[in-house]
């Protein structure tokens, strides 16, 4: 049987320096490209969310009837929780460059990049194979990990992968996951040459330019 997975980011982009990590409310730019969005949803017979403020909101001003479901929850960020990443660069320049290369890098206390993917992994292996079309309201971070999933990439991957506020479907027909965007697209992003003797302030300048945190 064939299951379609639709993604709705609760989110919209917005500069890197700016990005508050954890939850909150939804801003006025999230709100109306969410409003976009719901345009591109196609029918569904099960919408689930994040158990995320942020989600719920996106969900209720969409006048979706979601359940929450904590597999969706999104990443741990540890003491980073309610920081800034441009707090971050002041802080622990060192860790932000480690968390943003390395997925296994935990500076902040919280959930590896690899510990998400896997655990997203997982959820969606939980999706019934009966369940029709679902809608996903949720987080950017567990769009990317799906992607790493459906695209069998590298944990690696994770911040490689730009994902605007827009609709993705996945969809299994019981062996593995295929994907596609309405409203937008998933880019991955260039690379310096080399990271070989660039200094942590170096790689965040190019993560700042290249990589889009959405979370």
């Amino acid at each position: 049987m064939t299951v379609t997975l639709t993604f709705l980011c609760a989110t919209a982009p917005a500069p890197l320096t700016d990005t508050r990590l954890g939850d909150g409310p939804q801003s006025k730019r999230a709100v109306r490209a969410a409003a976009a969005a719901i345009a591109a949803l196609p029918p569904h017979s099960l919408a689930v969310r994040a158990p995320s403020t942020r989600c719920a909101l996106t969900a209720y001003s969409l006048g979706l009837d979601t359940t929450p479901e904590p597999g969706l929850r999104d990443l741990d960020y540890g003491k980073w929780y309610g920081s800034t990443v441009g707090d971050i660069v002041a802080d622990d320049p060192f860790g932000l460059s480690a968390w943003l290369t390395d997925p296994d890098a935990t500076p902040h206390g919280g959930e590896s990049v690899r510990e998400l993917c896997r655990r997203t992994a997982h959820w969606l292996s939980s999706v019934p194979t009966d369940a029709g079309h679902v809608l996903a309201v949720t987080e950017p971070a567990i769009i990317r990990a799906s992607l790493v999933h459906a695209m069998a990439a590298p944990a690696r991957a994770f911040w490689h992968l730009d994902v605007p506020s827009s609709v993705l479907s996945l969809t299994s027909r019981g062996d593995r996951w295929s994907w596609s965007t309405r409203l937008g697209y998933i880019a991955p992003v260039q690379r310096w040459p080399s990271d070989v003797e660039r200094s942590p302030a170096d790689r965040i300048d190019r993560d700042e330019s290249l990589v889009s945190l959405r979370s």
